[in-house]
């Protein structure tokens, strides 16, 4: 065959032939292809991509050198840490400016009615509201300076902002005050900042102020400012004690008459009096600056830079308490970039409606709630089916976590997940945890089944809540992520619990720009938290893994001894037992003079029974706890974990108490960060404890 015969043989079909072969092709095999080309168009559309790390994963700090085995974010380009991300927004009066002009004067504070949509005042309207009630403190006799002091004693909604902001146009401090510390603690506070004017939301917690006043508890304060409506009774009760009872908008009229031009603070200047409620004690009140918060939430924008830094477009459900740093950093970075903020309507119960209505965009949440968003999920997967297709659902998508992929828009989104996403208004893109430790299981699955970005932070007020955080595209979790740009992250030896930073464990000590400047009045208390160099000393116990993150292994502050000389820490046992499926809540105590442990368990009254009845035992919730088979059933099962989690013989418990109310901030026993209150704790349970010890014989 020639060469210009094979060329022929061999050519491609001119568009006519293949024309005429597509019509000759039968209907179903045309409707196949159709069918195939839809779903190869579709799979590119939707495939999943890995988001592109900002940094090496494998590597995520670096040490600095002549610091001791200080680390550092590798997102830093040399060794200083980053004090702010914008050159133009060093304090949070230049943060909500830059908001202002980002945000082109759009909607910024969102508050409802029940059953109402949310309404909306604009960037320019809060600045305006703000500089009048900040007029109205100067008109007032207060003065224009970072060592003057108001009291907030309220729920998060606008005012709150409107307030704060009014403070900071004048270089004013703002100093929070809230429910769950208890009246007790906040008479000390009001006494310990000298605070002589507080805003209040509501006309009971006027009444509350004004009976301190009647007792003679706070002779310093003569001024409540309400921003609910009330009627006459506050201010004839305010006249016989001396002190002045005024509305919001009465101030808000009074600085509107008398406006004053805006003060504004440096970056060292003083911005908020952070009260930390404590295990012990009264609170002590940490002193963060403006540069403090500023460069927390700098740090938080350079890490997430590429990725989700918000917009206008953005919106926050505010709800947890504003009194903590966490949620002030969130609504700082949400105002410098010009973003909305809505407040959810008071009632944490209406808290799954507000969203619902809101549909926010960005949604900062505690460990405790998603344990409950978690619970919710599998509760409602009641049969063995239901439970084995969201099981394999949920590994599907955390095979894709572990690739770096974080999507919703899978087949497992669109049969499994959608519900729970729409549950919180279906636009979320970011969520961010902290404030307590979160199980590794119920971050990864919920990773999975919200399909957005999710991070993880460690922190504490006294560092202006964050000094490390999880990186994008690193999904995995049982750590905490990195140091945070803001600042350096070393580990120092804890001698008498054998954790030695040679080893890479020890206690965690941060230093940076987002480091407090101490306590209120309280040199000895600084003392013990910030060292000579400045170091913050955390009191908890870290770890450094092979990539360069944190991960929380311990807690120094509550170590003890025992009679034959062996140091315990109660919460690492704890967190074991609590793994115990019929058991809500442990406290795990030991005396000096005692050669064991002892612990007071909590049964959860949801899965107690269904426990229970595995193991051959019926009854009310009452009865089961009252019931001893009942109690050995549980100390074996707490044993059995502890013995797999390689707990020395002399950090297991001997004997158990089971108790059937929880542990809550309403009844003293936690703090309002849900931590135990250890020296409360044995109060409450003395009885419990001393019938303990004195029945059990080793």
């Amino acid at each position: 065959m020639q060469a210009h015969e094979l060329f022929r043989y061999f050519r491609m079909p001119e568009l006519g032939d293949f024309r005429q072969y597509v019509r000759s092709l039968p209907t179903n095999t045309l409707m196949g292809f159709g069918a195939f080309a839809a779903l190869t168009t579709f799979w590119y559309a939707t495939r999943p991509k890995a988001l592109k790390p900002p940094c090496d994963l494998s590597m995520q700090s670096v040490e600095v050198e002549g610091t001791d085995g200080a680390r550092r974010s590798t997102m830093l380009d040399g060794d200083e840490p980053l004090s702010f991300f914008y050159d133009d927004v060093t304090t949070l009066y230049e943060t909500f400016q830059r908001g202002i002009q980002v945000s082109n004067n759009g909607p910024c504070l969102g508050s409802r009615k029940p059953d109402q949509p949310y309404e909306w005042i604009s960037y320019k309207e809060v600045a305006d509201k703000a500089e009048c009630v900040g007029s109205a403190l100067l008109q007032k006799g207060y003065k224009a300076s970072p060592d003057q002091y108001f009291g907030i004693f309220a729920q998060n909604r606008p005012e709150w902002v409107i307030i704060e902001q009014g403070c900071y146009a004048y270089s004013m401090v703002v100093v929070p005050l809230y429910d769950t510390l208890g009246n007790e603690a906040i008479t000390y506070i009001v006494n310990k900042a000298e605070l002589s004017l507080v805003f209040v939301d509501k006309p009971e917690k006027a009444d509350l102020l004004l009976e301190s006043v009647e007792n003679k508890l706070t002779p310093g304060l003569k001024t409540i400012i309400i921003m609910d409506p009330f009627d006459g009774d506050p201010v004839e009760r305010g006249k016989k004690c001396g002190v002045e009872i005024m509305s919001m908008k009465a101030l808000e009229d009074l600085g509107r008459a008398n406006r004053r031009k805006p003060k504004p603070p440096s970056p060292g200047d003083l911005a908020v009096i952070c009260f930390t409620s404590g295990t012990t004690g009264n609170p002590k009140g940490a002193l963060i600056t403006h540069q403090n918060v500023v460069s927390d939430c700098s740090a938080f924008v350079k890490v997430t830079e590429n990725v989700v830094v918000p917009s206008p477009d953005d919106i926050l459900i505010s709800f947890l308490p504003l009194a903590h740093m966490f949620e002030r950093v969130v609504e700082c970075v949400m105002l410098c970039h010009g973003a909305k903020i809505g407040f959810f309507q008071g009632d944490i119960r209406l808290l799954m409606d507000d969203l619902k209505m809101l549909q926010p965009t960005i949604f900062p949440v505690v460990p405790r709630l998603l344990n409950r968003m978690f619970d919710k999920i599998f509760g409602q997967a009641n049969t063995t089916m239901k439970r084995w297709i969201l099981d394999f659902a949920s590994k599907r998508k955390e095979a894709e976590l572990r690739s770096g992929i974080i999507r919703n828009n899978s087949l497992w989104d669109k049969i499994i997940f959608h519900k729970i996403q729409a549950s919180l208004g279906g636009k979320v893109r970011l969520m961010v945890t902290g404030a307590a430790p979160v199980s590794a299981t119920v971050l990864t699955f919920l990773r999975a089944a919200l399909g957005c970005q999710f991070y993880e932070g460690y922190g504490q007020t006294e560092c202006t809540a964050g000094c490390s955080l999880s990186v994008p595209g690193d999904w995995t979790a049982g750590h905490v992520g990195a140091p945070m740009p803001c600042c350096l992250i070393k580990l120092v030896d804890v001698e008498e619990m054998n954790y030695l930073a040679a080893k890479g464990e020890g206690e965690i000590c941060v230093k940076g720009s987002n480091v407090f400047k101490g306590y209120l009045k309280d040199p000895a208390k600084t003392a013990e938290a910030l060292d000579k160099d400045g170091w913050l000393h955390t009191g908890d116990i870290g770890k450094w893994l092979p990539n360069g993150t944190l991960k929380i292994i311990d807690r120094k502050k509550h170590i003890f001894k025992l009679a034959q000389g062996e140091y315990i820490a109660p919460e690492k046992i704890e967190n074991i037992y609590q793994r115990s499926e019929p058991v809500a809540q442990v406290f795990v105590h030991g005396e000096s003079l005692q050669a064991f442990l002892i612990a007071v368990v909590i049964p959860d009254v949801e899965t107690l029974p269904s426990w229970a009845k595995k193991k051959g035992f019926s009854g009310s919730h009452a009865d089961l706890c009252r019931n001893k088979d009942v109690k050995k059933a549980i100390l074996d099962d707490m044993v059995r974990l502890g013995k797999e989690a390689g707990l020395k013989p002399f950090e297991q418990v001997k004997g158990i108490a089971l108790h059937s109310e929880l542990f809550t901030v309403e009844n003293g026993l936690l703090t309002p960060t849900l931590k135990s209150k250890r020296p409360e704790l044995r109060k409450y349970f003395r009885s419990q404890i001393d019938e303990l010890y004195s029945t059990i014989k080793i």
